[in-house]
């Protein structure tokens, strides 16, 4: 009686086991083409062949370490490198070095305390091309999956949009050194070192030894020049032979440009969340959430330096307290490192919105500084 039931069970079974080695056929066909081809050529040629292929395997292993690991990441380090703020701004006279009687020491020359947005802006370079290999130039970057670009894939892209977010932080940074920071109102000269440095880290990002115009230079050359530039300007600034002004209209203004920049982050997340809700399926969901990821990881640096940098300011306004808060939620907002991006509908019990929780705590840091900048305005 049962004996139809098994036979039609049992047919379907058959059926699903012959289309999936059907499948595997056709995806295995190309490569015992190529076996049974490689096989009857000459071992001239097949020694050639493999040295290409064993070439392209060793790019290969090479792209996939430099994309999962992550050296010297470390969300923690504005606090070594960023010295305690004292009472005393960058660039203004500090005093002399006691000598062993405690007393001072007279003979010693004056100087200038070096601003720590310089100091952590180069150090942030260094991460992203002398710690690591700056990714989106790398040829196997480039050349994607089969053509494919690798941000259009689950693969490959979230050390780049990592390191993308930090490079459109320093940016930022670099050009209000140039334009505000580093120089006395809009009628003194700018700072040599300082412009350098916002050219070199204006360079294309996806730079290769060879362009669309022919010969050129690769993107993490030309940033590590930016790193020369900006630890002259604070040598240059310790010997009191630089400018940099930290006065509340030049720190509102800063804040200003970091609460915009910000916001427009928040608002390319709201767009994807909007365009998808594909959860753990969305191959673009990884890429601009460890973009934003790393301007927040960037800034927590930069806000850091700058409490630092603008220290008789933010003692004047009585900003401490505040500031403190807002580096406490930056720093917070750091610890949220998941395994695989989800950009699940937000009302969804199974797939995780990340990008809303990213853009929650965006947000969060830029009502802070929006704050701080409306208390400076005051």
């Amino acid at each position: 009686m049962l004996d139809p039931i098994v036979t039609f069970f049992t047919r379907i079974f058959q059926w699903i086991g012959r289309g999936i080695g059907f499948v595997i056929g056709i995806i295995l066909w190309p490569f015992m083409w190529a076996g049974r081809w490689y096989t009857q050529r000459g071992w001239i040629l097949r020694a050639v062949i493999g040295l290409v292929i064993l070439v392209v395997l060793g790019f290969y292993a090479r792209f996939f370490y430099i994309t999962q690991w992550w050296n010297g990441f470390n969300p923690d380090y504005p606090a070594a490198e960023v010295a305690a703020a004292g009472a005393t701004g960058a660039g203004e006279p500090v005093q002399p070095a006691s000598n062993v009687q405690g007393q001072a020491a007279t003979s010693q020359p004056t100087s200038c305390k070096p601003s720590a947005i310089a100091a952590v802006a180069a150090d942030l370079v260094d991460f992203n091309v002398n710690q690591n290999a700056w990714i989106s130039s790398t040829l196997l970057s480039k050349a994607g999956l089969f053509g494919l670009d690798w941000r259009r894939t689950p693969f490959f892209d979230n050390k780049a949009a990592f390191q993308l977010g930090i490079n459109q932080v320093l940016r930022r940074t670099t050009t209000e050194l140039v334009d505000t920071l580093g120089r006395v109102r809009g009628t003194s000269q700018i700072d040599e070192n300082l412009q350098k440095a916002r050219t070199a880290l204006a360079w294309d990002e996806t730079a290769w030894y060879i362009g669309w115009r022919g010969p050129t230079r690769p993107t993490p050359s030309v940033y590590r020049e930016a790193i020369a530039d900006l630890r002259a300007f604070n040598t240059s600034l310790e010997q009191c032979r630089a400018t940099f002004d930290p006065r509340a209209d030049n720190l509102l203004l800063f804040l200003d440009r970091i609460a915009s920049d910000i916001g427009s982050t928040s608002d390319i997340l709201r767009a994807r969340i909007e365009a998808s809700d594909a959860g753990w399926f969305d191959p673009r969901a990884d890429d601009r959430f460890w973009f934003a990821y790393g301007q927040l990881y960037a800034y927590y640096g930069i806000l850091t330096a700058t409490q630092s940098d603008f220290a008789n300011v933010i003692a004047e306004r009585n900003l401490k307290t505040l500031w403190d808060r807002m580096e406490s939620q930056l720093r917070a907002s750091l610890d949220v490192q998941p395994w695989i991006i989800s950009n699940g509908n937000e009302s969804s019990a199974f797939f995780p919105s990340h990008l809303a929780t990213m853009g929650f705590n965006l947000l969060q840091v830029r009502s802070n500084i929006v704050e701080l900048r409306s208390i400076l305005d005051r």
